[in-house]
């Protein structure tokens, strides 16, 4: 059996700082988390996924990361997430 879809964002990382970005649903890269379009359905987010794919001159390594809906907006459900948005480590 299929597992069900989990809600998604679109991250990636801004090309010329090196910050984590989120793409928001004007097609915005925004550094805030909360701002980022949370994708509930899988067609609708692998086709956002390859559209911002297509944005080399802006973003890096873009991918799908696995979130839920929180009273703030996207939220991470896994530690690589939630470790990602508070900026980089060194």
């Amino acid at each position: 059996m299929p597992r069900a879809f989990t809600p998604k964002v679109v991250t990636a990382n801004a090309l010329l700082a090196g910050d984590v970005v989120y793409l928001t649903e004007d097609d915005r890269w925004s550094p805030h988390l909360a701002e980022a379009e949370l994708l509930t359905d899988e067609a609708h987010a692998q086709l956002r996924l390859v559209e911002a794919s297509t944005r080399q001159s802006e973003i890096v390594g873009a991918y799908l990361a696995d979130m839920a809906a929180g009273p703030q907006g996207p939220e991470p459900v896994h530690f690589r997430e939630d470790f990602r948005r508070s900026g980089p480590s060194n």
